[in-house]
């Protein structure tokens, strides 16, 4: 019998892994799920399957784009019935791939066809194809400004800041992610802005200095609320004129020491 060798995965402090697929290509993968979130009876947030599937496709969409990859496949692993609640679904994840301007991907998904489901399921993961040279970690530089965009949300929080536009999004990270002051982007979820931040700084070999800030650095931004952003020394105004109405907040510098 032929031995298969184990597949070489390229680990990142991120949510994601980097797959080496042959010369200087790469998969990026990544995934993310959701539960109680939804319509049915003992869903904990009440919402709708489209929100839910929207929030939970974004979050992997977003992690794939910031690296610089760009998606070419999604799947969809729903604990649910295929209709009405997994079609649903389904619209929601074509409306963020809408929003990743990606044109159409394939999408593969199943649903649960034999048993009722009285609590929404749901797991999304995005797979995206780079070179090598194209990914955006370890790009960090002495002096880079470290800006959080959006403010972090959860459960409930996160349809107000949706509905007042105050939370990050996939199209933030399509507007940044070529230009050439932006050195480094990484959404931000529960583990808060002080971990994605530590960790734009471990990457780089970088030492984190914080600055005064109003923003919680340790509170869950829940799916993907805050791109955090690491911009070339003086380009802050740069990065307003992008940005438009987000609210920004400057969290930081990095440092050789």
């Amino acid at each position: 019998m032929r031995k298969h060798s184990e597949p070489t995965i390229i680990h990142t402090g991120r949510d994601l892994l980097l797959l080496p697929i042959g010369g200087s290509r790469l998969f990026a993968m990544s995934c993310d799920a959701a539960g109680g979130i939804g319509a049915k009876l003992r869903d904990r947030v009440k919402t709708s399957p489209r929100v839910v599937g929207r929030f939970t496709a974004r979050v992997a969409m977003m992690e794939v784009l910031a690296i610089g990859a760009d998606p070419v496949s999604v799947a969809a692993t729903l604990s649910v019935e295929p209709k009405p609640s997994g079609n649903q679904i389904l619209k929601g994840i074509k409306d963020e791939i809408r929003e990743a301007r990606t044109g159409k991907l394939p999408i593969l998904c199943s649903s649960e066809k034999n048993v009722t489901v009285s609590q929404t399921g749901i797991g999304v993961t995005v797979l995206g194809v780079l070179r090598r040279s194209q990914v955006m970690i370890g790009k960090c530089k002495p002096g880079d400004e470290l800006v959080a965009i959006g403010e972090p949300r959860v459960r409930k929080e996160v349809l107000e800041g949706a509905r007042r536009g105050i939370i990050a999004d996939t199209g933030d990270v399509c507007k940044l992610r070529n230009l050439d002051f932006v050195h480094e982007l990484i959404p931000v979820g529960s583990k808060g802005i002080l971990h994605e931040a530590t960790t734009l700084a471990n990457d780089s070999e970088l030492v984190l200095r914080l600055a005064n800030s109003n923003i919680d650095l340790r509170k869950s931004a829940g799916p993907s609320c805050v791109l955090l952003c690491a911009i070339a020394n003086g380009t802050f105004d740069q990065l307003k004129r992008v940005m438009k109405r987000k609210p920004l907040n400057k969290i930081g510098f990095l440092t050789t020491g």
